[in-house]
């Protein structure tokens, strides 16, 4: 069965730094662009990360730049964001998506994983 399991969420302080992984089972992630979107409570999905099937190029929502880094390693078929200076405005279930077209929409990934909560709390 084809699926996406996120992990490495969990409770941090303000400032603090998280690494989240997405592996991927039964099915290769190298051909896929993949996306790290999240949901604060009571809003809507959102991008936060992109990263290219080659891992050559990454982009980042506003709100994460400088802060967060999308990398992804092949061989373990698994993809990284790593979290630093964590905001409590950062808190929000994290999703990793697969998708086969070019670059990462809400509307366009073909795979999904359930989520990890994040929450930056004092």
């Amino acid at each position: 069965q084809l699926q996406l399991v996120e992990s490495g969420g969990g409770l941090v302080q303000p400032g603090g730094s998280l690494r989240l992984s997405c592996a991927a089972s039964a099915f290769t992630l190298d051909y896929y662009f993949i996306g790290w979107f999240r949901q604060a409570p009571g809003k809507e999905r959102e991008g936060v990360s992109c990263i290219s099937s080659s891992g050559g190029s990454a982009n980042y929502a506003d709100s994460v730049k400088g802060r967060f880094t999308i990398s992804r390693d092949n061989a373990k078929n698994t993809v990284y964001l790593q979290m630093n200076s964590l905001k409590p405005e950062d808190t929000a279930v994290y999703y990793c998506a697969a998708g086969s077209g070019y670059g990462c929409y809400l509307d366009g990934m073909d795979h999904w994983g359930k989520g990890t909560l994040v929450t930056v709390s004092s």
